[in-house]
């Protein structure tokens, strides 16, 4: 059978499956409350059935997927390894002692500037947001549980601190890929983003910090209920200093630049060992908590359980590979749709158009940010956007004069950051699982993921803190 001949894709066909996508989440997520990845699925069927239509063959077609989702596979192991060692640090009580200690100092007046500041510090270390979220963050989250804050308020904060440090970290990959794809230098990359990250910091930090100073918190703190949750958390533990080990081990390794994984597995192994030995807990329920998550009924016969508060059930109760689950269906989907897509080159195509009504400085930060966000928005994902605007307008920003540092800064104000904010994608996901607190509920409260793009447009806008080439490189360019 002869190969059909393959046809360009038109501008129209190539926002069809777009289209087609964000109208079903529009209407399914958001009135019907119907997960969004059937309704990526159904996206990316349909730019497969436009693909066979422009006479690309299903083999095409699947051979595209197959190569995007081998892309995915290094995130998928990452999630997997966060899982195993959320439920090896719960068993061993790293997290509850990190609880333990969080309830009883921090002053609940400083909790959130505090929690934005220590999950901006632990990212900005390890370079991973997902990372700090699934260590720090989940025990911020269980302090906040402890001191009756607002979870919200609370998780806003814990998610603007650790994607502060995926977006500013030398060791972080979004920030050394969004160098790459702009071709600017890392670290003049970095200090330009200082120009949008940096007011959102302060803004941040003054927002955090009035919210606490100004809440009734000694109204909404029972001390007697959070005496009692210490003293339970007494009883399922032995604290000791040992097991802080397991996040040093993590914080060494990222600031040594050794392998993410294999630093993951050697501190959740240390976890298990302090799991086995200081907590005398047994190797089934550990191997248990590793697969499901820990519960309290693993706890020996002699801890009365029935006698805790409900509040310690929600806060050790988690962690394990299946907890991950549901973050890897969203990353099957999200990378499915981009390898349909890529097929006929329709993302480049629908980014290529834009260009052409590009007239300022403003008007190409404002599309650039356009692009970046609703492929993030298309693909769940927030690695891919930056890697195709990147390319897209790497030249237009060059013909204009501009340092490539000004388009690394914007994929960053509105990929990176912007990726824990829309519902559906793989990092929001990931922060409900570890929040319990949904998407939208946050969001409000999330000012480090959308400060970025208002300063961006402002700066554009003004010219204020916008580079331009070197006189050197005008020169051989013209």
């Amino acid at each position: 059978m002869s190969k059909q001949k393959i046809k360009d894709i038109s501008l129209f066909w190539a926002l069809v499956p777009i289209v087609v996508m964000l109208g079903l989440i529009s209407i399914g997520y958001f009135v019907y409350n119907v997960r969004a990845e059937p309704m990526i699925l159904i996206g990316t069927a349909t730019a497969a059935i436009i693909a066979r239509f422009h006479g690309h063959t299903w083999d095409d077609t699947l051979g595209s997927i197959c190569s995007k989702i081998s892309e995915a596979l290094p995130i998928i192991l990452i999630v997997a390894s966060i899982g195993f060692l959320i439920g090896a640090w719960m068993i061993s009580g790293t997290i509850p002692i990190m609880i333990y200690y969080g309830l009883r100092f921090i002053d609940p007046s400083y909790f959130y500037v505090s929690a934005f500041l220590l999950g901006a510090f632990v990212s900005v270390c390890t370079g991973t947001s997902w990372g700090s979220m699934g260590t720090v963050g989940v025990a911020l989250m269980g302090i906040a549980i402890g001191l009756n804050m607002s979870l919200p308020i609370a998780a806003g904060a814990v998610v603007s601190g650790c994607w502060f440090g995926d977006k500013c970290s030398p060791l972080s990959d979004s920030t050394n890929m969004a160098a790459l794809a702009a071709g600017a230098n890392l670290y003049e990359h970095i200090a330009h983003l200082l120009w949008t990250t940096g007011p959102g910091f302060i803004i941040c930090c003054v927002v955090y910090s009035l919210v606490g100073f100004t809440s009734d918190i000694s109204a909404g703190v029972e001390s007697e209920s959070m005496l009692a949750l210490i003293s339970d958390l007494e009883q399922c533990y032995n604290f000791n200093i040992a097991l802080f080990l397991p996040p040093i081990i993590v914080l060494y390794g990222s600031i040594t630049k050794r392998p993410v994984i294999p630093m993951l597995f050697l501190s959740t192994a240390v976890a298990v060992v302090l799991a086995l030995t200081l907590q005398n807990f047994t190797l089934a329920s550990v191997g248990e908590t590793l697969v499901n998550g820990f519960r309290l009924s693993m706890l020996p016969t002699s801890v009365n359980v029935s006698t805790f508060s409900p509040d310690v059930a929600r806060l050790l109760e988690r962690g394990g590979a299946v907890s991950m689950f549901s973050s890897f269906v969203t990353v099957f989907s999200a990378f499915s749709f981009a390898g349909a897509m890529s097929v006929g080159g329709s993302l480049k195509l629908v980014i290529n158009r834009l260009t052409t009504i590009v007239k300022s400085t403003f008007q190409l930060i404002l599309v650039t940010m356009i692009s970046t966000v609703t492929i993030c928005a298309c693909t769940s994902n927030g690695t891919l956007p930056l890697l195709l605007s990147g390319e897209a307008f790497k030249e237009e920003y060059r013909k204009r004069g501009l340092a490539s540092t000004n388009l690394s800064r914007t994929l960053e104000d509105s990929g990176t950051v912007v990726e824990p904010i829309i519902p559906w994608t793989a990092s929001a996901v990931y922060c409900v699982a570890m929040t319990g607190v949904a998407t939208l509920d946050y969001l409000p409260w999330a000012f480090l993921c959308y400060t970025g793009m208002l300063f961006a447009m402002l700066w554009g806008a003004t010219g204020i803190g916008i580079a331009k080439l070197p006189k050197q490189q005008l020169a051989m360019q013209n």
